[in-house]
């Protein structure tokens, strides 16, 4: 037996599992095709909700754990990163990691504004 053939005959089964379990067998046809678009409904909703809005959930709270861990958000603990990295060092490597400091704080503030805008 082809693995298609097999994967036919386990979707039949689950077919006939799920007719038996909630009773579809015994309804109308009509009754049947109300059903089932309801259940694909509730499906595709789900599905489509979790594809889009999951991931921005996630990393929102994501983001909340870190802030309630941390007491400040990412952007800040990194920029301060970058301002210790500028005093210590020296000469034109310090110019250098204060330009980039300043720089990041720049794009950390225009991150910053496009998030509240979101």
């Amino acid at each position: 037996m082809s693995p298609l053939e097999r994967f036919s005959k386990w979707i039949q089964l689950k077919i006939y599992q799920f007719e038996v379990t909630y009773s579809v067998y015994m309804l109308t046809p009509m009754e049947k095709f109300f059903i089932y678009s309801l259940l694909f409904l509730l499906t595709s909703l789900t599905s489509i909700a979790v594809f889009l809005y999951l991931p921005r959930h996630v990393s929102f709270i994501i983001n909340r754990a870190w802030f309630y861990a941390h007491g400040d958000s990412q952007l800040d603990s990194a920029h301060t990163l970058f301002k210790s990295a500028a005093v210590q060092s020296a000469g034109l490597a310090a110019a250098a990691a204060d330009t980039l400091a300043n720089t990041f704080a720049h794009t950390a503030a225009s991150a910053a504004t496009i998030v509240r805008e979101l």
